[in-house]
C-alpha cells in the first residue's frame, strides 16, 4: 500500500490526506507523532535520494513524501490524483 510520510501539523500533509481520500486513492499515513519509526523512515529516505537535494539546501522538511507501491517517491500529490 502506498505510504505518506509527514505530520497533522503540516497543512500540506492534512490538504494531501484529504485530496487524496476524496478521490479515493487509498493510503497509509505514517504520522511522525504516532512512532518515531516513521521519522526514522522517513529521514533514511530524505537523507538518501537526490530528489531530495533541493529540499535539504533550502533548509524544508520535505512533506508530505508519498511513497508508491511501484517506489517512486513523490513530493507533490497531485501527481497521483492526476494519474488515477
Amino acid at each position: 500500500m502506498m505510504k505518506i510520510y509527514g505530520s497533522m501539523m503540516c497543512p500540506d500533509c492534512v490538504a494531501c490526506c484529504r485530496e487524496l481520500e476524496a478521490a479515493g486513492i487509498a493510503f497509509e499515513f505514517c504520522d511522525f507523532a504516532d512512532a518515531m519509526d516513521n521519522l526514522k523512515a522517513f529521514l533514511k529516505i530524505r537523507d538518501t535520494d537526490p530528489m531530495f537535494d533541493e529540499v535539504r539546501a533550502a533548509g524544508k522538511v520535505g512533506i508530505p513524501c508519498i511513497v508508491c507501491d511501484d517506489g517512486r517517491i513523490l513530493l507533490d500529490w497531485k501527481e497521483l490524483k492526476a494519474g488515477n
